[in-house]
């Protein structure tokens, strides 16, 4: 018997906008499979907020960049709770490499990053479609990057990789309709301990202060900012696919 809570995938999920995203719908009543690759203590620690909101979770250890990990992953969530609502493909990579030092960047590096953001998204949403496909309105939603609509970002490489996940879920919403809508998020600079780590205090706080002083909403997007757009597309948004949403407090607008 499938259960009456809906169910959510959100991939790499321990930390960050994938916690955010998560507790988000944890708190709209999903059970939720939170997914990680190292952070086994931060994915407890998720998980256990989660559960403090009443609904049941599933904590998987997995790869996106493997396909027998994103299959055995959609396969335990239906396994478990005999439905699958929507997927979030939030698992990320990069290397923090300067757009102008064309020689920090190798063909491995490149193959790497394109392995989780872009083929590991379609190897996630390939293993989900047949279980969401049996739900009949299910969401699929991309945690893409301005650096896709745009250029920029942490690497080229990187950027490289988001465009051709916009690509993607554009083609994906093309194919999985009706049953599914294909949309993705956009984020520009993520207050995060990701980017933290990659640009280094000095750095991280000059982006920062500088983008306060200069996006048209005066702030730096948070986790649960993304989280929000993440719900309008699963919650709301019946008609919409095949749509890439900025989130950047207005940064893509220019100065």
């Amino acid at each position: 018997m499938p259960s009456s809570n809906k169910v959510a995938i959100v991939t790499g999920s321990a930390t960050g906008a994938g916690a955010a995203i998560a507790l988000a719908l944890a708190d709209k009543g999903y059970n939720v499979v939170i997914n990680y690759t190292k952070s086994l203590k931060e994915a407890e620690e998720t998980e256990a907020a989660c559960a403090a909101k009443g609904v049941e979770t599933l904590l998987f250890q997995g790869d996106v960049s493997k396909d027998e990990d994103c299959r055995a992953m959609a396969k335990a969530a239906h396994d478990k709770w005999g439905r699958l609502d929507a997927l979030v493909n939030n698992a990320g990579r990069t290397k923090f490499v300067a757009h102008g030092d064309l020689d920090g960047l190798s063909a491995q590096d490149f193959h790497d990053i394109y392995a989780v953001n872009t083929i590991g998204a379609f190897l996630m949403t390939r293993a989900a479609t047949p279980y969401m496909k049996e739900t009949g309105k299910a969401s699929v939603v991309m945690i893409s990057s301005v650096a896709g609509t745009h250029g920029q970002g942490s690497s080229i490489a990187y950027a490289a990789s988001k465009g051709a996940l916009n690509s993607m879920t554009k083609a994906l919403a093309r194919t999985l309709g009706p049953e599914i809508r294909v949309n993705a998020i956009c984020p520009g600079f993520i207050e995060t301990r990701w980017l933290l780590q990659g640009y280094g205090e000095e750095k991280y706080d000059l982006f920062k202060k500088k983008l306060k002083n200069s996006v048209p909403l005066k702030a730096v997007c948070q986790p649960e900012d993304i989280a929000d757009a993440a719900l309008l597309f699963i919650e709301g948004g019946n008609m919409i696919t095949g749509e890439l949403i900025i989130v950047d407090g207005g940064m893509h607008l220019g100065g």
